[in-house]
Formats: C-alpha cells, structure tokens, sequence
C-alpha cells in the first residue's frame, strides 16, 4: 500500500525540473553535430555525441516526475478534474505552439515558404511540426494510464509495486535486443515511466546498487554508439539511444535517486523553484533562440566550448520570455 505521508511540494523534483529542461536544451544544440562525422573535426563529433549518449535521461525524467505528482496525489480523483486541469492544462498549449512552429518551420537560411508551412500543418496530426514537440506526441496518450494506475498504486504493497517495475524494464531490455511484440508500442513503454517515478519515490531502496547500474549503462551506451560509429564512419545508434531501452532507464533512475538522495532534508533555493515553474515555458520557446544557430552556424567549433554556451544562451532566453508571459494573465496559460 501507498506510504501514508502528506503529498506536499516536494522539492527534489524541482532540481530534477530545471537540471532536464537545461539538458533537453543541450540535446537540441548537439543535435546538428550528430551525423556529421568525417565532415567535422573528430573531437567537436565525440564530444556531441557522448553528450547526448550520457543526457537521454531527460526525457524519462519529465515523465518520471509527471508519475510521481499524479499517481500519488492525495486528492480524490474525478474524471471532470483531471481533464480540465491535467489533460487541458497540456494540450491546449501544445496545440497553439505547434501551430506557431508550424509558421517558423517555413523560415530557412534561403527565405519563406509557404509550402513548408502548409506541408507540416497537414501532417500534423501523426508528426510534430518542429522537432521538439514530438515529446507530446507520446506524453499526452500517457496521461490516459493516470486513471488506470491510480487504483492499482493505491492497494499495491511495495514488493507488488517492485514486481511491476521490473517486469517493465525486462521489456525495455527485450526491446533493445529488437524483439518484436504486440507490447513493442509507446503507450507501455513510456508508460513504465510513470511507475517508475512512482516506485523510486517511495521505495528508494538499494541506491548504491542502482548508481553503479546507472555509470555502466552510461559507459555502455557512449561505447557502442560512439565506437560503432567511428568504426564504419556513419552515426550509429542501433537503439542504445532510444528513450525506452534499458540502458536508458538504468541511466535515468539512477539521476532520479541520486538526486533525490542530495535534495532530501534540503530546502529548495528560490531561484530554482522560480526556474522549476519554467520548466515547460523553457522547454516549448528554447528552439526559437536556437533557428539562427541552427539555420546559420550549425556545428561550430570548439563544440564543448560552443554547445554549453548556446545552452546558457538558449535556457535563459525562454527563461526570460516564459517568465514575461506567465506575469500576465491573457498569456499565462501559454506556459503553464
């Protein structure tokens, strides 16, 4: 059964916030580097690349996060709640941005087109229309298990909440070794994050073994992308990048224990709370300080002074923007 404690704010989650908002932000900076071995100096190609091998936690932990807050709410679910103040609160602005990017994707370096913009509108319903929305793609379908999993949470005793999260991560290993299966779909893969967040949360056991799992993972996955790649001189990944593989729920488990583990008893600074209420606006706005980078100076060099310093460049731009649309109240809801 669920631990009787107060579900307060909890404030290691708002470190974890901030840390993969500026970190998805990094991901969309290397992101030009990525297959441009052989035509970019070597170093600048690794360092992209084995920033982005050690960073796909990000993505797991927004997900992670999402599980935490909503299947141990404290507050009685109703069906008229969650989807006026959960689902609405997300796809509303999801809608309105894509509609926005759709109009920036027809800007390039050598004009506007129209075409692009109409092309991208028409395929919105089954492709984002900028690259960073694909994320909710597959996060909105999640908000379906909330309640479907809320009930189960509520009576399962912790050994039953550990048997169900391991049972996931033998299909995310399943899943990195190609298997096919009807369970080979987003909706349960990704949907093991919710439970995952869940389970680290309140059963935090076994810490040092989950650490030492998560730095192998991460040794692992820079060894096979980066040295296949060097090796027949073309990026790839053969899965070790995905989202939902194993190594990557190692790697993000153990960022969430690690960071809950240096949080806990600790007081939140307020300018990453202030940050941590950003995290979405951040996450939504950073690619229009990143189109003239991408557009014009795509890999430049040195990339491990570059990258960390469009990051900085980027974050605190959207971070600027959000905070001046969350002040007032006609554009709040653009950055929940």
């Amino acid at each position: 059964m669920q631990p009787a404690q107060h579900q307060g704010h909890i404030a290691y989650l708002d470190v974890l916030r901030v840390l993969a908002a500026l970190f998805v932000v990094a991901i969309h900076v290397l992101g030009p580097y990525r297959t441009e071995i052989g035509q970019i100096a070597l170093s600048d190609w690794s360092v992209a690349v084995g920033l982005n091998s050690a960073s796909r936690w990000v993505v797991p932990i927004f997900i992670m996060i999402s599980g935490v807050l909503l299947l141990s709410s404290s507050h009685r679910f109703t069906l008229r709640h969650f989807i006026q103040r959960r689902v609405m609160k997300v796809v509303v602005p999801f809608v309105l941005w894509s509609l926005l990017f759709a109009g920036l994707s027809g800007l390039t370096a050598e004009g506007f087109s129209w075409q692009t913009v109409a092309q991208t509108l028409h395929a919105a319903p089954d492709h984002e229309t900028y690259y960073h929305l694909g994320f909710f793609y597959y996060y909105i379908p999640l908000l379906l298990w909330i309640p479907i999993l809320r009930p189960v949470v509520a009576h399962l005793p912790a050994p039953g909440v550990a048997a169900v999260g391991l049972a996931w991560m033998g299909v995310t290993a399943w899943y990195l070794s190609g298997a096919q299966g009807w369970w080979r779909n987003d909706f349960i893969l990704y949907g093991g994050y919710l439970w995952l967040g869940f389970w680290l949360h309140y059963y935090p056991r076994a810490r040092p073994l989950w650490w030492v799992l998560g730095l192998l993972a991460v040794g692992m996955t820079g060894y096979h992308v980066l040295g296949t790649s060097i090796q027949y001189q073309r990026y790839i990944t053969e899965g070790w990048l995905s989202y939902t593989t194993i190594n990557t729920v190692l790697i993000s488990a153990a960022v969430f224990l690690a960071v809950r583990q240096w949080r806990q008893g600790r007081t939140t600074p307020s300018w990453v709370a202030t940050l941590s209420r950003y995290s979405l606006g951040i996450y939504l706005i950073h690619p229009i300080f990143l189109w003239p980078v991408r557009a014009y100076w795509p890999t430049l060099s040195p990339s491990w002074l570059w990258i960390p310093a469009l990051t900085i460049y980027a974050f605190a731009g959207a971070a600027l923007i959000t905070a001046l649309l969350q002040r007032q109240r006609i554009t709040a809801w653009l950055v929940p």
